[in-house]
Parts: structure tokens; sequence; C-alpha cells
């Protein structure tokens, strides 16, 4: 007997390929759609390139090497000096090169004049999710920091052309000899949490430069996400109150090349997003500039957040995109009872019902894109804007880890393991979470919305944006003609979730008798609007047309 025919147990079969090499735009026909009614004149050249890109096998072994080899802190060098240096593996940085040269952080502000900016981005955000969503973090954060820097034009002039660089440069240097320039933000302090103005730090002026009024930050942030970045937006207690300061890692010319007295005191050991770091960190009399008047500093980061929020929507949407084709791939190629997954009764419901779900995300997210597009020129758009900045955030975030966890049991335990294809599952659904708690978790969120509809415009903005699909469906009326008489008469917190939820879902049903098929749109408000649906996944009525949910969702 030979030692092969030792070996040879038994034969492997029934088991899925990997989802890989498969161009992620497309096969993305609900994006495909959103794109055409928000922005049916954009050029698609770049999307499906990307979408090639980051469907690649190549890009899933950078995913996973980033993720498995997580980030380094290295506070001194072998000599006892200061360093304060995080080592990331080599698939960090081809990950992060091919994000910047997309433009996923800086395209709408340095193509600003063409149109549909906004929502390129978020749809080429949405498929760069898909491959790997923990980089995106300094690549949100360098996208919402720009309207807030340009409160000071000296540092603005100087930092503008390297935050629109597509040459990404990883090495600490002084900002004018790097090829480009990635922020970051600190806000958030031990004693706080989403409450900033209870900030201990200080800033004490100390004098003025090139770059305008100078002071010297003594403090601590508790969560200081992508500490590599070149410079951060933090704030801090001045004479005149909460204000945002520009806080560089490489002290400027006239420093002699000096780094900042940015102390990082540990990374955090997260649920997940691995491949980026998160610390704490300590100020010990830093330099940093300030960013507009004192006292105006929450005013700001909540202009900055407003960003933010929408790339956790987009975040969430790609993820739930990603999961959703994992699955729909696994249970075409896996058979049980004497059929493949996907021709099993309950199944085809789950999934139906998944893709149903992950098309409602998807269109929500793309129109708030869109409002950014056009809020500056469009009263109705900037209203917009204000409402479904904290409805998509909450919402869709919300729905991100029971979809994840419904998607991997359609991989039963093969979906639960942290190995080859099926562990991109279980990364999806430890990095769900995320999305929903930074930013603002689900309360924050519920009171943004309130402060929203308490401005006059906002009932009658929805009342016009819901208009388009009256008669389409007798739920979305009765929601329709509802909702805009409960945010004039909002005035309770305590019901201010129940606001997002059926705001969002309002919302997405009149995007989806514009941009879906008939069965997409009837499946979705006689299950999330008329009540003909369970309490999970999978409950879909008998009069859901399945198969077209399912041919629409991933093309054979």
């Amino acid at each position: 007997m030979t030692v092969a025919s030792l070996a040879a147990t038994h034969e492997v079969f029934n088991q899925s390929t990997p989802w890989a090499d498969a161009n992620l735009y497309t096969t993305n026909q609900p994006l495909q759609d959103a794109l055409r009614l928000h922005a049916p004149d954009l050029p698609l050249a770049r999307l499906t390139a990307l979408g090639a890109e980051m469907g690649s096998a190549e890009m899933a072994m950078h995913a996973r090497l980033a993720n498995t080899y997580k980030p380094q802190l290295r506070t001194h060098d072998r000599f006892g000096h200061r360093t304060d240096v995080v080592e990331f593996h080599p698939s960090y940085h081809a990950l992060m090169g091919a994000a910047l040269r997309h433009g996923l952080h800086a395209t709408p502000w340095s193509r600003q004049g063409i149109g549909h900016a906004h929502i390129e981005r978020a749809a080429g955000f949405m498929l760069f999710t898909e491959a790997e969503p923990s980089v995106l973090c300094p690549v949100s954060m360098s996208y919402a920091v720009t309207p807030a820097l340009r409160g000071n034009a000296a540092v603005w002039a100087d930092w503008s052309a390297g935050l629109a660089s597509t040459q990404y440069d990883p090495r600490l240097a002084l900002f004018s000899q790097k090829s480009a320039l990635t922020m970051g933000m600190g806000m958030t302090e031990k004693q706080g949490g989403s409450d900033v103005r209870a900030n201990t730090t200080q800033a004490v002026p100390d004098g003025d430069d090139a770059w305008g009024a100078r002071y010297r930050i003594t403090g601590h942030k508790w969560f200081f996400s992508a500490p590599m970045c070149d410079a951060f937006l933090i704030l801090a207690q001045a004479p005149g109150g909460l204000t945002c300061f520009f806080l560089p890692r490489v002290l400027p010319d006239g420093n002699d090349g000096a780094v900042n007295t940015i102390r990082i005191q540990r990374l955090k050991d997260k649920l997940g997003n691995h491949a980026n770091a998160s610390s704490e960190v300590e100020f010990i009399n830093a330099l940093a500039w300030r960013v507009g008047e004192e006292g105006r500093g929450v005013a700001q980061i909540l202009e900055m957040g407003t960003m933010t929020r929408l790339d956790c929507a987009l975040g969430t949407s790609g993820l739930m995109r990603q999961a959703l084709s994992i699955a729909l791939h696994h249970t075409r190629q896996r058979s049980a009872f004497g059929k493949k997954l996907i021709e099993q009764p309950l199944m085809r419901n789950v999934l139906a019902d998944l893709a149903l779900e992950s098309e409602a995300a998807t269109a929500l997210s793309i129109r708030l894109a869109s409002a950014f597009d056009h809020k500056d020129k469009s009263e109705h758009e900037a209203v917009m804007a204000r409402l479904l900045t904290p409805v998509a955030k909450f919402w869709v975030c919300k729905r991100g880890s029971v979809f994840a966890q419904e998607a991997m049991e359609c991989l039963g335990g093969n979906g639960y393991v942290e190995e080859g294809g099926e562990g991109v599952m279980a990364r999806i659904y430890r990095e769900m979470p995320l999305n929903s708690i930074w930013e603002g978790a689900g309360n924050i969120m519920a009171l943004d919305l309130l402060r929203a509809v308490r401005r006059a415009d906002t009932a009658a903005a929805l009342a016009d944006e819901l208009a388009p699909a009256r008669g389409a469906h007798p739920a979305l009326d009765r929601m329709a003609s509802a909702l805009p008489l409960r945010v004039d008469a909002m005035t309770t917190e305590a019901e201010a979730r129940r606001l997002a939820q059926d705001v969002a879902l309002a919302v997405q049903a009149a995007l989806l008798v514009r941009s879906a098929p008939s069965a997409v749109f009837g499946a979705f408000c006689d299950s999330r609007l008329g009540g003909d649906w369970g309490y999970s996944f999978g409950t879909l009525g008998a009069g859901a047309d399945l198969d077209t949910l399912l041919s629409r969702a991933l093309p054979a």
C-alpha cells in the first residue's frame, strides 16, 4: 500500500469556489439603475475599471493579508528614542494606493464644477468597500475634512494640492516633500464620547505665523483613528470655547523637521476593522493652528460628520452587497437534500429578501449622495441632505448586522470560519457594527433627525420627495400621507427612532418605484410597508416574485 493511497480517505466535492475575479460594478444591476436615475449622463468607464479591480483575486488577497497581519505600534526605536510609528503590512499600502489612485478621498473637491462628482465617488466607495472597508477610514476622513479645512486659508493653500493627489505616499515626512497627503480626526475623549462639549483638552494661544493663529495643545483623545495620517483636525478648549484645530504630525518649515508631540499610547483591539489602526493618544504641548473662529468647533465638526455619515451608509450598503453576492455565489454551487441550495424554497425566500434589502439600501445611499451634488444649488436638495443623512446612517447601518448574520447562515459553518473566500463573510460580520457606532450611534442619529425636522421646511420637502410615487402602492400612499404630519408634530425624543425608520422605508420605496422593476417595488412595499412580512429575513409573502428578485440580484 502506498503513502498516496493512505492519504486518499475521501474525495472533496460539493464545495463552492471563491467569489473572485468578478466585476463588482457590471454584476450590480441595482447600483447601475440607481446611478441611471440620479446621474443618467455619468461616464461609467472609471466605475467599470474600479469594479474589475476590486473584484479581482489580487485585491481579495491584499484584503486578507491586511486584516490578518494587523498594524503594529512601535513607540520607541531600539536606542530608546520615541518614534510613535505604526507599521502596516504591505497589503495595507497596496489597498491605500488603490483607494487614492481612484480618487475616493478627494474626487468631489478636485473636480468641483463637474456634475455628479459626489455620486461617482459614492459608487466607487461602495465598490471598494466590497473588497476591503477598513482602509477607507483615513480615506473617508480625508474626504470629510476638506470643506472645514478651508476655514484656514493659509493651511488650505499649502495642503490642498497634496490632499487632492492620487499618488499615495506612506512616508512620515514634511508635507511639502510628499506626493500625497491624508488627514484624520480627533474628537472623542474618555469622559465625553459623543458629547464633545465635555472635552477637556486645552489649547493655549502661542502667537501667529504664516498659518495664522498658533496654539499649544495639551490633553488626550480616546479614539484617534488612523494615527499615521499626515495631519488631523481636532477639538480643544480655547479661551473662546470649543474650537477646531489643524494638527500636523511633522511641523512645518522653521521647526527643523521636528515631529509634533503626539504620543500614541496604544492601538485599539477592535472587534473588526483590523486593517485600520485606531489609537489612544496624548498631546504634550503639541503645535496646532486654529481653523475657523474660536468657539465654533461643534458647528465645524457637524459639517465634517455629515460627510463621514454619508460614508457610513455607503460602506454598509457595500458590505451588504458583498455579503449577498457571496451568499448567491455559494448557494448556486452547493447542494443539499438533492437540490442546489438556491433551488430550495426556503433558501430562495431568504436570498430574495436579502436582495430586496440590499437594493433598498443602495437606492437610499445613492440618493443621499446625489443631494450632496446639488445642495448648494437647490433648496430642496439642501433639506434632503439634512434629513436623509441621519436617516440613512441610522437605518441602513442598523440593518447591516442582522443582514450579515442571515447571509452568513446561507453558507452555514463555512461562513463562520476565518479562512479562504468564506472567511470574507466572517470579516463582513465583524465589520458591520462599526458604521452604526462610528460618527454617532443610533440615538445620536435620531437626535440629529429631530434637529432636521424642527425646521419649517422639512415636512414640505419630504412630501415633495415622495410625491412622484403617489398612487403606485396603497401602503406607500398611506405612509406618504402620514409622514409629513408626523414630522410637523414630532416633539418627543422617544419617538425619533421610529420616525427615522419610517422615513427611510418611505423614501426607499419612492426610489424603487423609479429605478427598479415592478416586482422589486411591489415586494418591498408589501413586506416593509404593508405588513406582509415576518420578523426575520426569508418571510416574504406568497405573492413575491422570487425569480425576478434573484435574477436581478446577481447575473448567472
